[in-house]
């Protein structure tokens, strides 16, 4: 049996937030296949150094004292903590320090044969110097938005250098995101491989089949799902909304998510007149989430690019997808791997509100069209996406590299 070590700086805090964490997810799927899987993840205010979650033995590394202050990982994320708080920026160094030292340890206690880490900085490094003292292999998962810090800074892409050499294999969630990694190093293109997030084929049942039109009164509900940045073009679909609604005025966009631009866009939609088409539910519990998908007409995710940074792939729209749901998004980032434009869904320029009312009203507008892209789409969700075959192909990765 193998045994594997993952390496990430996401991982669900306490027992009842595991779902939808897509590390926590593969981790557990591949569990349930045979192998004997430990994660390294950062710690966090009240939580256990080790712990058993769901089968998974999870060891959480500290790395600043006292705990209340250690500020990098959680929250918003660690682009935005960097972003926005001094104390997270000096703990950088102790991060990766603590990291590697409880790897190495980690590898020594549990004889671990396969080192699987998420993102390239740091767990990917901290996973190379691991492959380079144990000579045991090393798998490197990119999901995105770690290249676009790396990708403007010198020296991170020679880390991204040395890890790209110290990895026998490199996955990453979407082919945007493949180029992405390629462009840094061309070496890449050796042992670089596209395979992206899964998602649950059975996510749609549900105990709890609560028609949301009916608690929002609508006739018709648009739904998006994730965090309120920038980056996610929030704005863009609510300008959208304006259009929408002359033509269907008893529609509501649901709006899923809480994050630092709720204010900015409240705001918005209170100067657009919008405050009766639009509900802001702040952050809802995976498991209620499948209802909400169901409920509603359409998905809509309205991504942009801001210098690179943008959606690695939008497994929001897998999870939409699964439940029946029509989806447009806009054609940045690893979403034109999910969405084929006018088979299972629209792909529509970012930044772009006219012609994202466009695509919505022609959607509410046609049945037809709509239950074409709701076949379609759980026929892509099953034929490439189920976790089944994401496993699958991880699977048959730690036989080949070992």
């Amino acid at each position: 049996m193998h045994k594997i070590m993952v390496i990430t700086s996401a991982f669900p805090r306490y027992q009842g937030d595991l779902a939808g964490n897509f590390v926590y997810e593969l981790a557990n799927k591949v569990r349930e296949c045979g192998v004997d899987v430990y994660v390294l993840a950062p710690h966090d205010l009240n939580l256990k150094l080790e712990e058993n979650m769901s089968g998974l033995k999870v060891y959480r590394f500290p790395y600043f004292y006292p705990h209340r202050f250690q500020k990098l990982a959680y929250g918003n994320g660690i682009p935005y903590n960097l972003k926005n708080s001094h104390l997270a920026k000096i703990q950088v160094p102790l991060f990766f320090l603590s990291e590697l030292f409880y790897a190495t340890k980690l590898v020594k206690k549990e004889k671990i044969d396969i080192i699987h880490s998420h993102w390239l900085v740091p767990q990917g490094l901290v996973g190379a110097i691991c492959r380079k003292i144990f000579g045991i292999p090393h798998i490197t998962t990119v999901h995105g938005s770690d290249i676009n810090t790396i990708n403007k800074s010198k020296i991170l892409s020679l880390i991204c250098s040395f890890i790209i050499c110290n990895s026998d294999k490199i996955t990453t969630n979407s082919s945007y995101t493949k180029s992405a990694i390629c462009s840094i190093d061309s070496r890449a293109k050796n042992t670089v491989e596209v395979v992206p997030m899964g998602v649950d084929i059975n996510y749609s049942k549900s105990e709890d089949n609560t028609n949301l039109k009916d608690v929002f009164e609508a006739e018709y509900l648009i739904l998006s799902v994730g965090r309120l940045i920038d980056w996610k073009g929030t704005k863009y679909l609510i300008i959208a909304m304006k259009e929408v609604i002359k033509i269907f005025p008893n529609v509501k966009l649901v709006l899923v998510g809480v994050g630092p631009e709720k204010e900015n866009l409240e705001k918005l939609t209170e100067e657009l007149n919008l405050k009766r088409n639009i509900i802001f539910t702040g952050y809802i519990e995976d498991v209620d989430l499948p209802k909400y998908y169901a409920s509603s007409d359409i998905f809509v995710l309205p991504s942009i690019d801001i210098n690179g940074y943008t959606e690695g792939l939008g497994v929001v729209l897998l999870e939409a997808m699964a439940c029946g749901t029509p989806v447009i998004g806009s054609n940045v980032g690893g979403i034109s791997d999910i969405i084929e434009d006018g088979y299972n869904g629209f792909l529509v320029p970012e930044k772009s509100p006219p012609e994202l009312a466009d695509k919505i009203i022609e959607l509410l507008s046609n049945k037809k069209m709509a239950e074409e892209f709701s076949v379609n789409g759980l026929k892509i969700v099953r034929e490439k996406f189920s976790w089944e075959i994401v496993c699958d192909r991880f699977a048959r990765m730690y036989e080949v590299v070992k």
